[in-house]
């Protein structure tokens, strides 16, 4: 599971910045102001995420594939397919239905760090 977040963490990381830089450079005078900002608050959760499961998965080396640790991971990984996907989905016109999903994502996210914390909770030592 370690690998698998790594490898999703640079996946995520690194399409961070090429979106981030997209936006930066090519959206610019391209969308309205308020899809701009919300196009830039999709890469800025999906970054924060990027790192934290960068942290999931040390700690699953670290401490060892806890439950709640692989719960986590998942958690991280879904909302941000979910929060910044419709976020991203949004910026270019895609169907009203996305709207809904950014808030599931929103919750996935925080469901993560709920799950991080029960992990912690749990550590010994």
């Amino acid at each position: 599971m370690a690998k698998l977040y790594l490898l999703l963490a640079a996946f995520f990381g690194g399409t961070g910045v090429m979106l981030g830089a997209f936006g930066a450079h090519g959206l610019r005078d391209k969308v309205a102001e308020n899809l701009l900002e919300a196009y830039k608050t999709g890469v800025h959760y999906q970054m924060i995420h990027a790192l934290a499961l960068i942290a999931v998965a040390i700690l699953i080396q670290q401490i060892g594939a806890k439950t709640s640790l692989i719960v986590s991971g998942a958690l991280f990984a879904v909302g941000i397919l979910l929060f910044s996907g419709s976020l991203y989905g949004l910026t270019f016109g895609g169907p009203r239905i996305l709207g809904p999903i950014t808030p599931l994502g929103g919750t996935l996210m925080i469901g993560g760090w709920v799950a991080l914390f029960v992990a912690a909770l749990g550590y010994t030592k």
